[in-house]
């Protein structure tokens, strides 16, 4: 059996190059060209640099911790409505579809997607909020969750083209790459969609209330504006050579975004929920800058809470 193992290894890479040459778009990121990590290593004989990283993402505790972090609503009652490592798959699951009808590396797309997410703090969007206000009152320094992502890409030693990705999922900054080009994209589609499920059972969206354009022309369900931003996105990329929206379901999908925030994130509801997670976070932060501790070591702290620990330890705190 060692022998045979030895000659599959011995193998492996030559064979995913084959591949990669027959199979992938010229335009794709191939497996055994990328530009490194931050420390050289031995590669694995069964699995790409990209495989790699996947695994040591999904290994990790911050991943893990993804589990008990909300997306919209804090600590909610019932099991039903997403938490960011659901959006996390969902995105990841989403993202691979579309690499694969262009035939990009669906391995890169799968670890950034993975990785996108996993500095996100507690309380969704209200608790990067918090947070990056603390920072800013008493340190001078601002918290993005994208950044704070790079930074366990780069402890886990992803790859270049991984760790680009993870940070430029959002903000000003564009991916280096299709595949990361890709993940940007479908974490809004996934969001944006998702969430209006969570809201409507939530009771705090009814299904008339949505616009109606915009519906008409993506679709009625989740399912049906997710497939239909796929397939759009798919078409318009591939006579592109880029990854890009169509203007009409780029423009409905950006109009349906701010009608979002209109009524769910910013909405009174969620007023209440960000007020509640600005006191918990803080009150954290406070007590922890009070007593000397390094800001890096609170952004970190703070940054890995889940929703329920935070809440917890809060209390701890009284």
């Amino acid at each position: 059996m060692p022998e045979i193992a030895g000659r599959v290894a011995d193998a492996f890479e030559a064979r995913v190059r084959e591949h990669e040459e027959r199979s992938l778009s010229p335009l794709a990121v191939r497996s055994y060209e990328t530009r490194g990590r931050l420390q050289a290593e031995d590669e694995c004989g069964v699995r790409t640099p990209f495989q790699r990283d996947r695994d040591r993402i999904v290994h990790s505790k911050p991943f893990r911790r993804l589990k008990g972090k909300t997306q919209v609503f804090i600590d909610p009652a019932g099991d039903h409505y997403r938490t960011r490592i659901t959006h996390t798959l969902e995105t990841t699951a989403i993202s691979r579809v579309v690499a694969r009808a262009l035939r990009l590396n669906e391995d890169l797309v799968e670890a950034i997607g993975l990785g996108h997410d996993t500095g996100h703090p507690p309380f969704g969007h209200a608790g990067e909020d918090a947070l990056d206000r603390a920072l800013q009152q008493r340190f001078g320094r601002r918290f993005r969750h994208n950044e704070q992502s790079l930074k366990i890409a780069e402890r886990l030693n992803l790859t270049e083209e991984v760790r680009n990705g993870i940070l430029t999922h959002t903000g000003d900054l564009e991916p280096q790459t299709l595949e990361g080009k890709i993940v940007r994209v479908v974490d809004r589609v996934a969001y944006i969609n998702h969430d209006i499920d969570d809201a409507i059972r939530y009771g705090i969206l009814r299904e008339e209330e949505l616009p109606r354009d915009e519906i008409e022309l993506l679709g009625p369900t989740g399912a049906r504006r997710i497939d239909t931003l796929v397939h759009d996105l798919v078409e318009k990329s591939e006579r592109d050579g880029d990854i890009r929206q169509s203007d009409e379901v780029g423009e409905a999908m950006l109009s349906l975004r701010a009608f979002m925030f209109d009524h769910v994130y910013l909405g009174e509801h969620a007023r209440v929920e960000h007020a509640r997670a600005h006191r918990v976070i803080e009150r954290i932060f406070a007590v922890l800058a009070d007593r000397g501790d390094d800001p890096d070591a609170i952004t970190e702290f703070v940054a890995g809470m889940t929703d329920r620990f935070a809440l917890h330890y809060a209390e701890t705190l009284d």
